[in-house]
C-alpha cells in the first residue's frame, strides 16, 4: 500500500518495539490522536494496532505518529504464505539478535560478577585479585565491563526509556534506565570523584547495573520464544493452503501457482493431496478429510456436484472441480482472518488493565523516589549507597512487563485452540461474555435437527420384505418432486437399492400418489385416501397414533387394496443434540428452543431431547421478542441459528453463535462460528471460555500480586525488623521471570480439552 493513500473504515498495522504494557498505551494515544481516527486497539501479544477511521486518514499520518513514540509500524495484511515466511525472518532475527544481545552482555557481566561476588564469597580469590590488579585497577575494569554493557547491549533501554521519559510517557525501559543507569553512575562517580560522595558512602555498583541489564535481557529472549508459540494456529491454517494447482489448458494438465488461477478454471485433485481452491466437483467422487474445518476425523464422501473446500484433504480418488473463490473469498482465507481478528482483539477485562497500567509507571517512579529520599533522611550509615540500592531494586522489580501479556497471550493461545477445534471466535469480546451466559436458545430446524426431511420409521405387516417395500415406495417417488418423496429416495440410495420402472404414477393433490411397480399396485397417501379407496386401518391405528404423539405425520402404504404398513417422514434431531442440552444443564445454564414449527412437533422434540422450555410457532421476526423476555428473566443470553431469519436473532443475543454449514448472513451476525454441524461445539464454546477467562485471572493474580508484594521488599520494608533487603539484580530476575511465567501460563490452554477440563485450571 503507498504511504501516500488515503484510508477509510479501519486497518491494521503491525508494530515494531513494544515491550510492556506502558508501550501499548502510548501507541494507542498516539494513533488516538491523529485526526480523523475514531478509534485505536493496541495488542502486545500479536503487535497489532486495529485502528477504527471515523474520517478518511493519510497512512504516512499514522505511521508518522507511531514513530513520534519510538516505534516502527507498517501496514498488516492477512496472513498468507509470502506474509507469514516474512514474519517469520522477522521473528527470527528478533529473537536471534535479543540472544546475541544476552550472550554479550553475559560475556561482560560475567568477570564483573566474578570479581565482585566472588571476591566477597572466596577469601583467596579476593586477596589474589587485590595483590595482582589493585583496587583501583580492578574499579577501572569494572567500569569498562558495565560501561559497554549497558552502551553496546543495553543501548535500548536508555535510547526507548529516555525518548519515553521525555515525551512525559515513561514505560518499562524507563524504569531499567532509571535503575542501571543510577547504579552505574553512583559507582562512576565513587570510581573517578569519590571526594563528591559523603565518608563511608564510597562503594561500586557496577555488578548490579550489569547483571540488571542482562537479566533482562534474558527474560526478553524467554519471552520471544515463547510468545513465538502462541502464534501457532495461524502457522497451522497458513499451512493448510496449497501453493500450487494441477490446472487443464488445452486438454493438458499443468502445475501452476494459486495465484494465476481464475474463477471456472478446471483443477484436478489426485488422491493424497489438498484441494487447491474452493469449488464444485465436476467429475469423479472421493472421501474427503474435511477434519481442519469441522474437527471430526471421519471422511466424507463428496461426488459430482458437491462443494469442496480448499485445504481439505482428498484421501482416495481422483475429481476434477471447477473454480468458485479465490483468494481472500475463500472459507480458509475468512477463517484465517476471523482468528487474526480474534487475536487482536480486547475483551472488557482488559479495561482494567489499561487503567491501572496508565498510572502504574509514575507512581513506580515516585515510590521510587520516596524510598530513595526515606533511606537517605532515616536509614544507617552509609545512607546514600542504601537509598540508591533500594530505590533501584523499586525500579527494576516493578517493570509491568507482566501485566501487558496477562491479556493478550491468552487470548491469543485460546483462539487459536478454538479454532483447531473448529470454532472461531469472530469477536474476542464474545470469549468473555459466553462464559457467563445463564441461558442459551436454540433455533430447531437446522439447528437441533438436520433441517431436512428423511425417512424416521417403516413399520410392515408380518411377512413383507423391508428392503423390496422400499425399493418399490422409492421407485413411485421418484417420479415425484415432493419433500416426502425426496427423503424416501434418499433412503434407498443409502441401502443401494435398485429401482424398477413405475407405471401409472398418478399425484392425488394434498392426500397421496398411487401407481404400478414390480407387479403389483401402490396407494401411498393419508387416512383419508386409503378411506377413499376402502382399505381398513384397523392393523395399524395405534403405530400411526404413536407417530402422531412423537410429532410426526403418518402415511400409510396399501398394496393390491389391501393395507401394508405405515411410514413417517420426518425432520431428524442431530445425535449430539441431547448431549449437548444435558452439558449446558450441568453447568447451570438454561436450555431454550425458539421455532417456528408447529407447537405438537416442537414439543415431541424437546421431550426427546430434555429441554423444558418450548417457544413455538414464533414467527422470525418475533424471535428477538422472545429472545428480549428471556434475557430479561434469566440474564446473558446466547442464541445458536443457522438461516437467515436467524441473523436478528444472533445480532441481539449477548453471543451469537451460527452453525457455520448455515448461511453467509447468519455467520457475519453472529459473534462465534462452529465450523462443524456438531452441537456439542455450543459447550466446548463455553468450557474454553470459562478456562480461558481463569487463565487471564491467574495471569492477572500473579501479575499483580507480583508487584503489591514485592515493590515494599524493594523498598526495604523487611529491613528495620529482619535486616532483609532485596538486591536489584534478584529484582530484574524476578522481573523477567514474572514475565516468562505468564506467557508459559498462557501457553497452557492450548492443552484444552473439552472432555478434561480440569487440565487448564
Amino acid at each position: 500500500m503507498n504511504a501516500s493513500s488515503s484510508l477509510s473504515g479501519h486497518i491494521d498495522l503491525s508494530i515494531d518495539g513494544m515491550t510492556c504494557a506502558s508501550c501499548v498505551r502510548r501507541v494507542e494515544q498516539a494513533l488516538a490522536a491523529v485526526p480523523g481516527v475514531a478509534q485505536a486497539q493496541v495488542n502486545l501479544a500479536t503487535e497489532r494496532a486495529r485502528i477504527s477511521l471515523g474520517a478518511p486518514v493519510a497512512l504516512e499520518n499514522l505511521l508518522a505518529a507511531v514513530q513520534k513514540r519510538g516505534y516502527t509500524a507498517h501496514v498488516f495484511k492477512t496472513a498468507s504464505h509470502t506474509q507469514d515466511a516474512g514474519q517469520d525472518v522477522r521473528k527470527a532475527k528478533e529473537e536471534q539478535a535479543l540472544r546475541m544481545a544476552f550472550i554479550l552482555a553475559l560475556c561482560l557481566t560475567a568477570p564483573i560478577f566474578i570479581i565482585e561476588m566472588g571476591g566477597h564469597v572466596v577469601g583467596p580469590l579476593h586477596d589474589y585479585l587485590l595483590e595482582t590488579l589493585g583496587m583501583r585497577n580492578i574499579a577501572y575494569l569494572q567500569f569498562v565491563l558495565a560501561t559497554l554493557a549497558l552502551a553496546i547491549p543495553g543501548r535500548s533501554f536508555f535510547t526507548h526509556g529516555f525518548k519515553a521519559a521525555f515525551g512525559l510517557s515513561p514505560d518499562m525501559n524507563t524504569l531499567v534506565a532509571l535503575g542501571a543507569g543510577s547504579a552505574w553512575l553512583y559507582s562512576t562517580i565513587a570510581t573517578f570523584a569519590p571526594q563528591w560522595l559523603p565518608p563511608g558512602s564510597v562503594h561500586l555498583y557496577y555488578e548490579a547495573a550489569a547483571v540488571i541489564v542482562t537479566l533482562i535481557l534474558l527474560g526478553r529472549y524467554l519471552e520471544a520464544r515463547a510468545r513465538g508459540k502462541t502464534g501457532s494456529a495461524i502457522k497451522r491454517l497458513i499451512g493448510l493452503q496449497p501453493r500450487t494447482a494441477r490446472l487443464q489448458r488445452k486438454q493438458q494438465w499443468i502445475d501452476t501457482p494459486i495465484d494465476t488461477l481464475q474463477i471456472d478454471d478446471i483443477v484436478l485433485v489426485r488422491p493424497g493431496e489438498k484441494i487447491p481452491v474452493d469449488g464444485i466437483i465436476t467429475s469423479g467422487r472421493s472421501y474427503i478429510d474435511e477434519s481442519m474445518l469441522t474437527g471430526e476425523s471421519s471422511a466424507a464422501l463428496k461426488e459430482t456436484g458437491d462443494k469442496v473446500t480448499g485445504g481439505t484433504l482428498n484421501t482416495s480418488g481422483s475429481f476434477t472441480v471447477q473454480v468458485r473463490h479465490l483468494g481472500a473469498d475463500t472459507v480458509l482465507a475468512r477463517i484465517i482472518r476471523m482468528v487474526e481478528e480474534a487475536q487482536g482483539s480486547k475483551l472488557p477485562i482488559q479495561g482494567i488493565v489499561d487503567q491501572i497500567t496508565a498510572r502504574f509507571v509514575p507512581a513506580v517512579i515516585l515510590i521510587a523516589l520516596g524510598t530513595f529520599l526515606l533511606w537517605l533522611a532515616v536509614g544507617p550509615n552509609p545512607s546514600l549507597s542504601y537509598a540508591l540500592v533500594n530505590a533501584v531494586a523499586v525500579l527494576i522489580i516493578a517493570c509491568p512487563c507482566a501485566m501487558g501479556l496477562a491479556t493478550p497471550t491468552s487470548i491469543m493461545v485460546a483462539t487459536g485452540r478454538a479454532a483447531d477445534m473448529g470454532i472461531l471466535f469472530r469477536q474476542g469480546q464474545a470469549l468473555q461474555t459466553l462464559k457467563d451466559a445463564k441461558v442459551i436458545a436454540f433455533d430447531k430446524t437446522g439447528t437441533l435437527t438436520y433441517g431436512k426431511p428423511a425417512l424416521t420409521d417403516l413399520q410392515l405387516a408380518p411377512g413383507l420384505d423391508h428392503d423390496a417395500i422400499l425399493a418399490d415406495m422409492a421407485s413411485i417417488q421418484a417420479l415425484s418432486e415432493h419433500p416426502i418423496a425426496l427423503a424416501i429416495t434418499q433412503a434407498a440410495e443409502q441401502k443401494n437399492l435398485g429401482l424398477s420402472t413405475a407405471t401409472g404414477f398418478e399425484a392425488i393433490s394434498g392426500a397421496g400418489v398411487q401407481a404400478d411397480t414390480s407387479g403389483h399396485h401402490y396407494v401411498l397417501g393419508s387416512a383419508r385416501l386409503m378411506q377413499q379407496y376402502g382399505i381398513m386401518l384397523d392393523r395399524f391405528e395405534s403405530a400411526a397414533a404413536g407417530l402422531g404423539m412423537a410429532g410426526k405425520s403418518p402415511v400409510y402404504i396399501a398394496r393390491d387394496g389391501v393395507l401394508a404398513g405405515v411410514f413417517a417422514v420426518a425432520d431428524r434431531v442431530r445425535e449430539s443434540a441431547h448431549a449437548t442440552v444435558q452439558r449446558l444443564e450441568q453447568r447451570g445454564i438454561k436450555t431454550v428452543m425458539i421455532t417456528g414449527d408447529n407447537a405438537k412437533t416442537a414439543h415431541a422434540i424437546a421431550l426427546q431431547l430434555d429441554i423444558t422450555e418450548v417457544h413455538a410457532e414464533t414467527l422470525p421476526e418475533n424471535k428477538v421478542t422472545v429472545l428480549q423476555e428471556l434475557k430479561h428473566r434469566y440474564g446473558v443470553l446466547a442464541y445458536v441459528g443457522d438461516g437467515i431469519n436467524d441473523a436478528p436473532a444472533l445480532a441481539f443475543a449477548d453471543v451469537g453463535i451460527a452453525i457455520g454449514a448455515g448461511t453467509d448472513i447468519a455467520i457475519e451476525s453472529a459473534s462465534v462460528v462452529l465450523m462443524s454441524e456438531d452441537l456439542l461445539a455450543v459447550a466446548t464454546a463455553v468450557g474454553l471460555s470459562v478456562a480461558t477467562l481463569r487463565n487471564i485471572r491467574q495471569n492477572l493474580f500473579w501479575a499483580f500480586a507480583y508487584n503489591v508484594m514485592l515493590i515494599p521488599l524493594a523498598a526495604g520494608v523487611l529491613y528495620p525488623h529482619y535486616g532483609i533487603l532485596l538486591s536489584p539484580a534478584l529484582g530484574a530476575a524476578a522481573m523477567a521471570l514474572s514475565s516468562v511465567f505468564v506467557v508459559g501460563n498462557a501457553l497452557r490452554l492450548k492443552r484444552f480439552n473439552p472432555s478434561n477440563q480440569a487440565r487448564i485450571s
